[in-house]
């Protein structure tokens, strides 16, 4: 259930997020996570570019992706083109409807998303003092921001103090290109990967062998001409998504392996509760299905699994939350919608889209290619259904709609399977009025179509499916990830950390020799190499720097052991295995070590099982803990010494 003390955490943790933002872009600029696109020149606003770490860490965020969705679900893959002719676009609403509202500054013409601008000036605003009621109020409208129309969200910025605008207007997002030198065929650089997969729907359920219910998914680079771009890696223009098309009977919505994962809790921010209270709901996704809050099993399985990736990846499971949109946010067509929101610096952001949108995809195409978008329900025992027997009178038709008569006919015989819609948008209306306009805008009479009402055997029934949609953007959930694993020691507020996890670390080990002599060197060229034949990607640092700052290093680049050569290595084959985050050591021999980073890097076997049942700790120059009978190594200007640790409490 919701809790006030929840959200009073939360608040705080997002303080903290603020309060590190600067520490925190200054580093991963100068580690290379992410750098602006053509620095040499000055910049582009919303491009950027991965350095080396995140190529490393988005690299193991797409395996696992594939691995939990794709490979885990029996999807099937699909890798289409960015270019999409403006006939598809134009089809599925993007060339009409894909827009922001923008607004121009009446003084400098510099143009910004005008439900952006409202958005910033609301927490500016409850930055200051202000009653339980005003707070509520002024959230309230925050939320409904981006579904306000041109006309109230001009209203409001004026309510706001932002007058120094132009009237709100819509721009399309989409990058206009032409497709070939004639310039005759529009093309665009796709807004998203999903009109390739539904294009394909037909071929996909063929090499599906006709079985339902199945999922197509694709990951790929997707771009939105941003009016504004800001907040980093949260609003580009160019990006890469994972994209899921799960495609179900509409009368069917269960899932077989709902149960799998129906005790598993979610935190929802209920579209009742964002015009309310604004508190999150914590319940089991089994419970929110049951009580209708989630629309139905499909939905919050995938809804579930998701939370289960982001977990999985290292994200911070307090700072996850579900935003179910509000009516005025989904389209008409769409059943439910939900967001998977994530807590940054910049607040709440929408990551992960999750929506039920109903059959309107594949019907659209359908409608427009005469290409069948259709499943098949074998049906156990034959069933016995009404359908219309309809006769035309193909020489009224043809004088009547010439070369459009087979799109009427064919209409018509698709409204004829099923008599109850038929005798609702049919039959009644030519009874009563004589004649009855199709969706396509043509006009029938009772003189052109004769019909009756028959009974017939069927063991198939054919339908439109329904699709799932989970919806992620990966640069979101980088950069998210990314402010969710820095911190900055306590001890030292000089030495900033990268907590990953083992699975997406861009660098697994880091090895360092404790001396620059020949036999050390060689020692760690041999097991650098031998970690790199078990395609574990390894950091050596041979520099002249102290090893304290070498961790230190390894730290800001969130490699979670390092490996230490030094001259007992030489003489009995052990080295020392350094944990990222306790700093704490231990000694094994080289054939001990390369079983047991194997399990850890997996996450198979966990670094306080190592310390507490397997191996003692030995104490470093850069952690306090003391075991028993554990040894330091100490560095002095005549070379490195182990000698008995004596405890903080004697010294």
């Amino acid at each position: 259930m919701s809790d006030t003390n929840d959200e009073k955490t939360l608040k705080a943790k997002h303080s903290l997020l603020k309060d590190n933002r600067k520490v925190f872009d200054e580093l991963i600029v100068r580690k290379m996570f992410v750098v602006p696109s053509f620095e040499i020149y000055g910049g582009v606003k919303g491009l950027f570019d991965l350095g080396p770490p995140s190529c490393g860490l988005k690299a193991a965020m797409l395996d696992i992706w594939r691995k939990h969705f794709v490979l885990k679900e029996s999807m099937l893959e699909m890798e289409c083109t960015c270019l999409t002719p403006e006939n598809v676009l134009k089809t599925s609403g993007h060339v009409d409807r894909f827009t922001d509202l923008m607004v121009k500054d009446l003084d400098t013409g510099e143009c910004f998303r005008a439900d952006k601008l409202l958005e910033e000036a609301i927490e500016k605003l409850l930055e200051t003092e202000l009653s339980d009621e005003d707070r509520m109020k002024h959230e309230k409208v925050s939320c409904q921001a981006d579904a306000f129309s041109n006309i109230e969200l001009d209203l409001k910025m004026k309510e706001y103090g932002l007058d120094n605008y132009s009237p709100s207007f819509p721009f399309n997002l989409m990058f206009q290109t032409n497709i070939g030198p004639e310039a005759k065929n529009v093309g665009y650089l796709r807004p998203e990967t999903a009109q390739g997969l539904f294009v394909n729907f037909k071929r996909c359920l063929d090499l599906n062998a006709g079985k339902m219910p199945f999922a197509s998914a694709q990951i790929g680079l997707g771009f939105r001409n941003e009016i504004a771009p800001r907040s980093g890696l949260l609003r580009v223009r160019e990006f890469t998504m994972a994209e899921i098309e799960h495609f179900v009977n509409p009368n069917d919505k269960s899932h077989d392996k709902f149960n799998s994962v129906k005790l598993k809790q979610l935190s929802l921010l209920t579209s009742q509760n964002q015009l309310g209270s604004g508190l999150t709901v914590r319940t089991s996704v089994g419970n929110a299905v049951e009580k209708k809050l989630i629309n139905n099993e499909t939905l919050g399985y995938f809804m579930t699994r998701t939370q289960l990736y982001m977990e999985k990846i290292g994200l911070d499971p307090s700072k996850l939350r579900f935003r179910q949109h509000l009516s005025t946010e989904m389209a008409h067509y769409a059943c439910d919608c939900w967001d998977l929101e994530i807590l940054t610096s910049y607040g709440w952001i929408e990551c992960v889209g999750h929506a039920d949108r109903a059959c309107y995809d594949l019907q659209v195409h359908s409608n427009a290619t005469k290409i069948p978008m259709l499943a098949t329900l074998k049906l156990e025992t034959p069933k016995e259904v009404s359908i219309a027997k309809l006769k035309f009178n193909r020489k009224l038709l043809g004088q009547a709609f010439k070369k459009d008569q087979r799109i009427v006919s064919e209409t018509l015989e698709k409204l004829a399977l099923n008599w109850d819609e038929f005798y609702e948008l049919v039959a009644q209306p030519l009874e009563v009025k004589g004649e009855f306009t199709i969706k396509e805008g043509f006009t029938v009479t009772k003189e052109m179509v004769s019909f009756q009402k028959v009974k017939k055997n069927v063991s198939e029934i054919k339908y439109a499916p329904s699709v799932i949609e989970p919806s992620f953007g990966i640069g979101r959930i980088l950069y998210s990830l990314l402010e969710h694993v820095f911190y900055i020691r306590e001890e030292d507020e000089q030495r900033c950390v990268m907590k990953f996890n083992p699975l997406v670390a861009p660098y697994k080990v880091a090895v360092l020799p404790i001396s620059s002599n020949e036999e050390c060197n060689a020692m760690v060229d041999e097991i650098a190499n031998h970690l790199l034949e078990e395609e574990i990607r390894v950091r050596v640092d041979k520099s002249s720097a102290a090893l304290g700052r070498r961790y230190a290093r390894a730290d800001e680049l969130g490699v979670p052991f390092a490996l230490t050569i030094d001259f007992q290595t030489l003489k009995d084959d052990t080295v020392t295995l350094r944990e990222r985050d306790s700093m704490q050591q231990i000694r094994l021999t080289k054939k001990k070590l390369y079983p047991l980073l194997h399990d850890l890097l997996l996450m198979k076997l966990h670094w306080k099982t190592v310390v507490s049942e397997m191996y003692p700790i030995v104490s470093s120059n850069d952690t306090q803990s003391v075991q028993k009978n554990a040894v330091v190594l100490q560095d002095t200007g005549r070379g490195v010494f182990s000698r008995p640790a004596i405890s903080p409490l004697l010294s």
